[in-house]
């Protein structure tokens, strides 16, 4: 005997809905961009949460295999997927950042896979006053 049970509708306060949704791409801005063939400089993009497919899927491949470096390349170019117009996004690209960009891409893919934020804490080197800043980007001035 199958037995339905029905909740009864309420509207969700604001806590209740942050619960019940799952974020799982974020924007970001590289701090120096990606350069293409013509020039043009990328640095607004996309990055999604990873899977464990993503995670285990670069261990099979031969360039990860012979340079365990490479692992790093391969699995951020699985989960950004956008850099600026870019939108087939491969280790090709990947490898063609600036070293300053791959450093980004590597801790904010820890944030938001570990930890599941952008967030992170800093102290200002004049005042040495404790605040935290969103490395997801955004422009100075706006909010």
């Amino acid at each position: 005997m199958r037995r339905t049970v029905q909740t009864p509708e309420r509207p969700p306060n604001d806590r209740e809905e942050s619960r019940d949704t799952l974020r799982t791409e974020f924007a970001f801005e590289l701090p120096r961009g990606y350069v293409d063939d013509s020039g043009t400089v990328h640095r607004s993009g996309v990055m999604r949460l990873a899977t464990a497919r993503d995670e285990l899927v670069p261990l099979r491949d031969d360039r990860v295999r012979e340079n365990s470096a490479y692992l790093s390349v391969v699995l951020i170019a699985r989960v950004v997927t956008r850099i600026g117009a870019v939108d087939d996004v491969h280790p090709g690209i990947i490898e063609d950042l600036f070293a300053s960009d791959l450093a980004f891409l590597q801790d904010f893919y820890r944030r938001i896979n570990a930890e599941g934020h952008t967030r992170a804490a800093v102290t200002c080197p004049s005042c040495q006053e404790e605040f935290a800043v969103d490395l997801a980007g955004g422009r100075l001035g706006e909010s």
